[in-house]
């Protein structure tokens, strides 16, 4: 069976709308389908901070009204489409009201709370179950109105995951999509990412399903999304150790027990690990990532690399300079903490989301405890998120122990985050539960020997290999893997240099798009003969 057609249905696509990883899946799976022979399609929202005209998009003259009742009034709303050409792949931006208001794709921006301050800044959007199914109805009826019968349509994440239940209940989509096949993508399972809504009444009248797909798709008393896409079609997650976890393992308590309550309907969960085009990621192109020189990890030319370490550190060490030098440059970054000018000391980077889920809290209880003073190292940490995580941070950087030795950067900029990545040895990854991870690949591009908890995707670092791992969350046994860091880094330079250009060759072999999409064509033919036996 040979696929031809292929529709995406995503909230992100990198270098239009991006908040995480889901952008660069769907974006290196679209262009990897294309390059494949594939007619590639991807639909997502026109959101208010897109200038679609300035973004090479044009409007086209398509437009309807969508069926959005709620329970106790029956209403419509109002949609258009724009369309343009990306690198081959066909893309559509979703016009409305509820979405062009939007200035975050899934929370709040400051914007939105200084106009109302109800709307607090990354608190997620109170209509996020009608934005949702709006951009699921509507993509549908583009598809419809323009006759695109796709062999698969495949559904990221809980914000699309009612398309296999839509198009095999609701009249007017069941017959036109009777022979696609429907793939869901499970990019994060744990508890705040199903989508799900408590309120069933709302969700019946909105949705147009029956009641009896409702109460059939409940869990934890909620109608869950993803319930609902796995039940009425195919699913997977992002690596092939996150979809055992949450099937075989307590971790899918993290999950409000989603992996066994499909195990217990008899679904099983897939697994494919994402993969990375490392070309975007290239030390080889400085200018296009803001670096000040190149290298090539695979190749062992690591002298761009030790000068990126010296320009990152000679930036972090000038104190109230580097500061103000830092919030002028990269206007959504605040310095705390400041480093000595010390390149031959190792040098730790990070750059995450500062949440438990990433175990910041744990990398925190570990830099807060010290390592012993003959493990001399510098850290500087990058990213945002839960305040109390971004303060505890900033006061362990006070800490005597680490004065000089630690910076802690709150916000994120991409260059600054390149910058982190190229100049840093050893790059830590301390997740309590990662379906995949993607930093762990960038790092591996820039020579940076990712540190790893034992969890979820990050199982693909192996320990020794082309990195570092540990397995529990204690504090303690991070602080040990980092010193043991520390003595690779002052005792055996040579295995260092080989973890380093072990990383990018595995890369290379294994997770490059071009491989990972004859993954993905096997699991779209695998869904479809299973869906063409049903009719």
């Amino acid at each position: 069976m040979k696929i031809k057609r292929i529709v995406m249905l995503s909230r992100e696509y990198a270098g239009i709308a991006g908040a995480g990883g889901v952008k660069d899946v769907v974006k290196g799976l679209s262009r990897a389908l294309v390059e494949m022979g594939v007619e590639t399609h991807v639909i997502l929202p026109r959101y208010g901070f897109l200038d679609a005209k300035a973004m090479g998009f044009e409007r086209m003259e398509l437009s309807f009204k969508v069926n959005m009742n709620y329970a106790s009034e029956e209403r419509t709303e109002e949609v258009g489409f724009w369309k343009a050409d990306v690198s081959g792949v066909n893309c559509f931006l979703i016009e409305s009201e509820r979405f062009s208001e939007k200035k975050g794709i899934y929370t709040y921006t400051e914007e939105d709370e200084i106009v109302d301050p109800e709307k607090r800044k990354g608190e997620g959007h109170f209509d996020y179950f009608a934005m949702n199914v709006l951009h699921q109805k509507a993509s549908l009826g583009l598809l419809e109105s323009m006759r695109i019968v796709p062999d698969v349509i495949h559904c990221h994440d809980g914000h699309t995951g009612l398309v296999p239940a839509i198009i095999r209940e609701v009249d007017g989509f069941r017959h036109f999509f009777l022979k696609s096949s429907t793939l869901l993508t499970i990019h994060n399972a744990g508890i705040g990412y199903h989508q799900d809504v408590a309120d069933l009444p709302f969700a019946k009248a909105i949705t147009g399903l029956p009641w009896r797909v409702i109460y059939h798709c409940l869990l934890n008393g909620s109608f869950d999304p993803l319930i609902a896409g796995a039940t009425y079609g195919s699913v997977n997650t992002v690596s092939e150790n996150y979809a055992r976890e949450l099937q075989e393992t307590e971790l899918d308590a993290l999950t409000g027990w989603l992996g066994h309550a499909l195990k217990d309907r008899g679904i099983k969960l897939e697994g494919i690990t994402n993969g990375i085009d490392p070309n975007e990621f290239n030390p080889g192109n400085p200018e296009r990532l803001g670096l000040p020189c190149s290298f090539d990890s695979l190749s062992g030319d690591f002298e761009g690399k030790s000068k990126c370490k010296k320009s990152l550190l000679g930036l972090l060490s000038a104190g109230e300079a580097a500061a103000e030098f830092i919030n002028g440059r990269f206007k959504e970054v605040n310095v705390s903490g400041t480093l000595e000018y010390r390149p031959d000391l190792p040098f730790f980077t990070v750059v995450s989301r500062l949440t438990e889920q990433k175990g910041m809290d744990i990398l925190a209880k570990a830099l807060e405890r010290g390592l012993e003073r003959e493990n001399a190292f510098n850290i500087a940490i990058l990213g945002s998120g839960k305040a109390d995580i971004e303060e505890r941070l900033r006061w362990v950087a006070t800490l005597p122990h680490n004065q000089g030795r630690m910076c802690v950067l709150t916000g994120y900029d991409r260059v600054l985050a390149n910058q982190m990545y190229a100049g840093g040895d050893f790059f830590i990854i301390p997740s309590r539960y990662e379906p995949c991870g993607l930093t762990d690949f960038i790092a591996q591009i820039m020579g940076n020997i990712p540190i790893v908890r034992h969890t979820g995707g990050l199982v693909k670092v192996r320990d020794g290999v082309n990195g570092l791992s540990f397995y529990s969350e204690d504090p303690a046994e991070l602080a040990s893997v980092m010193a043991r860091a520390v003595a690779i880094f002052n005792e055996s330079p040579s295995t260092l240099r080989k973890m380093q250009q072990k990383a990018v060759e595995i890369i290379l072999d294994k997770y490059t798009w071009d491989k990972v999409a004859k993954r993905y064509m096997k699991l779209y033919v695998a869904t479809c003969k299973r869906e063409l036996a049903k009719i």
